[in-house]
């Protein structure tokens, strides 16, 4: 059996699942983006505790890669990668849209595309447009919204959007083809998709993996 960490501090939310071949065996969540960084490791040790398990008992941990808050995104590779070093075991990082649409896809799998999708600030989102089966049609990207944005696919294609990006969506893009999933991607929504991974040893190098921004980090000269 495979004993997986699952965490994702990538938007608002942090959350944390622990995981047995899929099977959640615990979950805690965090509502306070500020304090990620010191919820983290005592969620962390409090779950091991109340499953009954040391961290030694890990085989693996996986983290949301990205896109999303650049901090948040720090916040968790930096945990994931000291966790994988000090105990020898392997990384897996999941895509931040791949488990959003993943989580879209379990809520309602009667669209043609899933498109989740990020804020980023003012009318641009982090999105990307995947199948049923998380083939991706749209790689990940950055988005400046307006009232064509999907046009061209919804013309032959019904789109759910999803995540804390879809409202932009809504109030912009009018379209019979258009629907919308109020499911938030936990970490929780991680655990198939990490244990595929596992199983298949698809896993990130330790020393060189570097979250998924998209956009270079900018910052105002002071």
């Amino acid at each position: 059996m495979a004993t997986l960490l699952n965490i994702d501090t990538a938007v608002e939310t942090a959350s944390l699942c622990l995981a047995n071949d899929a099977s959640s065996i615990q979950f805690a969540i965090n509502n306070n983006q500020r304090d990620h960084a010191t919820w983290l490791h005592p969620a962390i040790e409090k779950m091991l505790s109340d499953a009954n398990l040391e961290i030694n008992d890990l085989d693996a941990v996986a983290v949301s890669i990205g896109p999303g808050s650049y901090t948040g995104l720090r916040v968790g590779l930096s945990a994931a990668k000291g966790i994988c070093f000090a105990l020898r075991i392997p990384l897996i990082t999941i895509p931040t849209l791949e488990m959003m649409a993943y989580a879209s896809i379990n809520e309602n799998d009667e669209a043609d595309l899933f498109c989740p999708l990020v804020d980023a600030r003012r009318l641009e989102v982090f999105m990307g447009i995947y199948k049923k089966d998380l083939t991706v049609v749209v790689e990940p990207e950055a988005l400046v919204i307006n009232t064509d944005s999907f046009n061209s696919l919804l013309a032959t294609n019904t789109i759910q959007f999803s995540g804390n990006g879809s409202d932009k969506v809504k109030h912009m893009v009018q379209h019979r083809h258009a629907s919308f999933c109020g499911t938030a991607a936990t970490a929780d929504h991680m655990k198939d998709l990490s244990d595929k991974r596992f199983r298949e040893k698809d896993f990130a190098d330790l020393a060189y993996t570097e979250p998924l921004y998209i956009k270079e980090f900018y910052s105002p000269a002071r």
